[in-house]
């Protein structure tokens, strides 16, 4: 496909309230587009990276730097067929995953619009629903979290997640199991714990926990594969896996039994089948975490979600629990079952609302592919 343009955004959307974790608290997110125009058709693709460089690496102005002067022009100047040819183009350029993935994914959904088929069939997608979760960031108190949660189980969430640091987690597992013994429960650390908390962690068995995410060092297996051999509850790793490569290296060791995927955090659709494909060949379940997306990330979580070793609910939930207005119709809702429908529209399925993505743009950066050559 002939790339004739690509149009970098940064757009700033106020949260429906604040989402706190390990990190800290977040109040507005600053989004970062990229729509990538080709041959009459548009793709979007959406840089999850933060703010700050907390949860990896990378950030907004850090992504936003490497598109424009790399990742931008080295795109512009190919002439890509699909998706995956993008780790190729971009193999040049070490990490800065979620800056790939944002291009990248852009690519796909051209793709599947040129076929004229859901995204979703495009990816290998075998799900026309798929069951969705919750996360739930750390509260003022305890009776606050309670409200939160049974209002999301009243809308059919089939699993919650809570954040959790020290401090946070024992107290508050209890409560809840005390209050809902039979509901879908997990917890997420963001490596919030270190391996002298291992007895400590040993006690969260007595919760009935489907998975404990990411509870040590960020990059870590070793001390992850410690653990779980003192567990019952299954840990789950989510900023260790960054391709496929530590994928299998983490079930080798046995440092998990479930596996996180973020689009952003493995640099794109074309990685992410890879990870998948990797655990499913080995009965490691898979699911999909969130990164506070708007619509246009969400559309790729959701397509993503509907591979077949996705068995678990992800942290895909409706554009409401997020945003005011999202860019995007129609917005995700979650239905009484607390599920995703699938679209059958080509493409990632929703439409960009182009004239709120202008209202809220406060900088924008043109990439043409004509300016790169001769």
């Amino acid at each position: 496909m002939r790339i004739d343009g690509i149009i970098l955004r940064e757009l700033h959307l106020p949260l429906v309230r604040p989402f706190e974790t390990s990190f800290g608290v977040t109040t507005e997110r600053r989004i970062l587009l990229a729509e990538v125009r080709s041959e009459g058709l548009v793709g979007w693709g959406e840089c999850t990276a933060g703010e700050h460089p907390y949860f990896s690496g990378e950030s907004t102005d850090t992504a936003w730097q490497v598109i424009l002067n790399e990742l931008g022009p080295m795109l512009a100047a190919e002439t890509p067929e699909n998706g995956g040819q993008c780790p190729r183009i971009f193999h040049k350029i070490r990490g800065n995953r979620m800056a790939k993935a944002t291009l990248e994914n852009a690519i796909w959904d051209l793709e599947a619009q040129r076929e004229g088929i859901p995204l979703a069939r495009l990816l290998g997608g075998v799900h026309d629903a798929i069951p969705c979760g919750v996360s739930i960031g750390i509260q003022p108190s305890i009776p606050q979290l309670m409200e939160i949660i049974e209002r999301e189980l009243a809308a059919g969430y089939q699993r919650i997640k809570l954040k959790c640091k020290p401090g946070w987690d024992v107290d508050v597992f209890d409560a809840v199991r005390n209050r809902w013994p039979e509901i879908t429960l997990s917890c997420d650390a963001n490596s919030a714990y270190r391996l002298r908390d291992s007895d400590h962690l040993v006690g969260f068995d007595a919760f009935d926990l489907l998975m404990i995410e990411q509870p040590l060092w960020y990059d870590d297996f070793f001390y992850h594969s410690m653990l779980q051999k003192r567990l019952n509850t299954p840990l789950c790793l989510d900023e260790s896996i960054h391709n496929r490569r530590d994928a299998l290296a983490a079930i080798e060791m046995e440092s998990c039994k479930i596996i996180n995927i973020k689009l952003g955090r493995v640099s794109g659709f074309s990685e992410a089948i890879a990870v998948h494909n990797a655990a499913m060949e080995r009965g490691v379940p898979v699911w999909c975490g969130g990164m506070l997306e708007s619509g246009v990330g969400r559309a790729h979580n959701i397509a993503l979600s509907t591979l077949p070793n996705f068995t678990l609910p992800g942290d895909v939930s409706a554009s409401a629990r997020y945003w005011k207005e999202d860019i995007i119709e129609p917005e995700v809702t979650v239905n009484a079952q607390g599920e995703i429908v699938i679209s059958d529209a080509p493409g990632r399925g929703y439409e960009v609302r182009t004239d709120l993505v202008e209202k809220l743009t406060v900088r924008k950066e043109a990439i043409r592919a004509f300016e790169l050559v001769g």
